[in-house]
């Protein structure tokens, strides 16, 4: 064992200590959190303005401060872009985590000198739990590869700009820096594919004990790899590979092709970063839901999700949620985030300690008759089925279908790039219909009712999906495919791509 893993072991039992306590007392930490951020930016223009000085309590809080989303908080948001001080927090942010909007261009996440910390420590003790629960810390003594968008950083009046991922390549602790891969110039490549080629020929030959990134671009890597070793599998190349990191999206699509790929089964973290706070992370082998981080500069709001887009939806507190029931999640930051609506969804599946599964995005549902599927729904009624049969899924999305041909019932589409074909597709969409309809009654009574035909597939062609996302503009770093759409924009571009043999 190398020094590093050796010192690893005590460190990690000391941070482990420290998480076993806030987990043990999360709703006072929380409720104390709530008065540390208001306290810190009653001076800024948006604590004055929704009378932070005056807030007592939770349920002062929820008056003064509406629910909002990116473009509803812009006013605010813009003003601290221009380079104003004391906006949202106080004085100005150390960076700008620049991600995709969906209504209107790039939007810019405010990061602060308070807020950053709590990324690098998130992602840290992620790793350093894992240290703990198994005794496994060989891994720090290899090569640590981080797929993720270039760390190249420009400035926007005075403030630097940059992706997340990027921003946190910049502050890897040093004590890592020297096992971290890939070399900055070629982190710093922004073409995706030929970023990737080129972490191939640097990794190719290196003792590569840890990899981390997007389930799907990983697989991509691992593609890359198999094909410059002339066919060998992951393992072979990576003989002491020993650890998977991922976040972004559900595993559970990728896993059997990743495994196939790796060519036996891998130690795996799941963490749930966003460009707005680290919120969770796995914590145990045993167990794949995410504690949820409450001491990290947040405070959380929880709207169910049937309640989302009424005129004035129920917002609780951590005390206040309930188990297994969908949940839009609303953040309050160290960054100056208020009332924020992150866009995704969560259930909680343990209440001690709090720890949450991600079950998909506010706006990704179909509900085009009332049914609202939700992605948990759909990712879990395909995978149920592939399992069972051994069939292979690369990737898939689902639309409706409002206008069919004339005279038929209108339905769900699925567009699935399969790695292995079923024997009989029609059979097998019929057992992925009951399926669905078995996880949502709403389905089960469109079905039954004949309002809706049962769900059909569109096999596509081999890479359809990289095809997409590259005339997207979206190939590669922390760009996702949507599992769910409610309208055919994404259907409309992939009929080009089914498969037609």
């Amino acid at each position: 064992m190398g020094l590093k893993a050796a010192l690893s072991k005590p460190f990690a039992a000391i941070v482990v200590k420290g998480i076993e306590k806030w987990k043990k007392n999360a709703v006072a930490v929380q409720k104390e959190t709530l008065v540390q951020l208001l306290d810190a930016a009653k001076d800024t223009a948006f604590g004055k303005d929704h009378h932070f000085a005056d807030i007592r309590n939770y349920e002062d809080f929820k008056r003064q401060v509406p629910v909002r989303d990116y473009e509803e908080l812009r006013p605010y948001i813009d003003r601290v872009v221009a380079g104003e001080q004391d906006v949202m927090w106080k004085g100005k942010p150390a960076y700008f985590a620049k991600t995709s909007g969906t209504t209107s261009g790039a939007k810019y996440i405010p990061i602060s000198k308070e807020s950053m910390p709590e990324h690098i420590k998130a992602a840290r003790n992620a790793l350093l739990t894992y240290v703990h629960e198994t005794g496994n810390a060989n891994f720090v003594n290899g090569k640590m590869i981080f797929l993720q968008g270039s760390p190249v950083m420009t400035e926007k009046n005075g403030v630097k700009l940059g992706r997340l991922s990027g921003i946190v390549a910049n502050l890897v602790p040093k004590y890592l820096q020297k096992n971290r891969l890939p070399s900055y110039a070629t982190n710093c490549i922004e073409d995706w594919e030929e970023k990737v080629d080129a972490i191939v020929e640097e990794t190719l030959h290196e003792d590569m004990t840890l990899i981390s990134g997007i389930p799907p671009w990983v697989q991509m890597y691992f593609d890359r790899l198999i094909l410059k070793s002339g066919g060998k599998q992951i393992k072979d190349i990576f003989k002491n590979f020993q650890l998977f990191v991922y976040g972004g999206v559900n595993y559970e699509p990728y896993r059997a092709k990743i495994e196939a790929s790796i060519g036996r089964k891998i130690a795996a973290i799941e963490t749930y970063p966003a460009s707005e706070g680290f919120i969770a992370y796995q914590d145990s082998q045993q167990d794949k839901s995410l504690l949820l981080l409450v001491k990290a500069g947040m405070f959380y709001e929880f709207i169910p999700s049937e309640e989302y887009y009424t005129e004035n939806p129920t917002r609780l507190s951590l005390e206040q949620v309930e188990l297994n029931k969908n949940y839009a999640l609303i953040l309050n930051t160290n960054a100056g985030l208020w009332g924020y609506s992150i866009g995704d969804t969560l259930k909680f599946v343990s209440k001690n300690p709090y720890k949450i599964l991600v079950t998909g995005r506010i706006k990704h549902f179909i509900s085009a008759f009332g049914e609202h599927v939700i992605g948990e729904e759909v990712e879990q009624a395909l995978l149920s089925v592939a399992n069972e049969e051994g069939v292979g899924i690369t990737e898939f999305t689902v639309a409706p279908q409002v206008n069919p041909a004339s005279g038929e019932l209108p339905y769900h589409e699925w567009f699935v790039e399969f790695s292995g074909m079923p024997a009989n597709l029609s059979d097998f969409s019929k057992k992925v219909d009951k399926a669905l309809q078995k996880k949502n009654i709403y389905y089960f009574d469109l079905i039954e009712g004949k309002i809706l035909q049962p769900l059909i597939i569109r096999p596509l062609q081999k890479d359809a999906f990289v095809t997409y996302m590259r005339a997207e503009g979206k190939l590669g770093g922390q760009n996702k495919v949507p599992r769910l759409s409610n309208d055919r924009k994404i259907a409309e571009r992939l009929t080009n791509l089914i498969d037609l043999n």
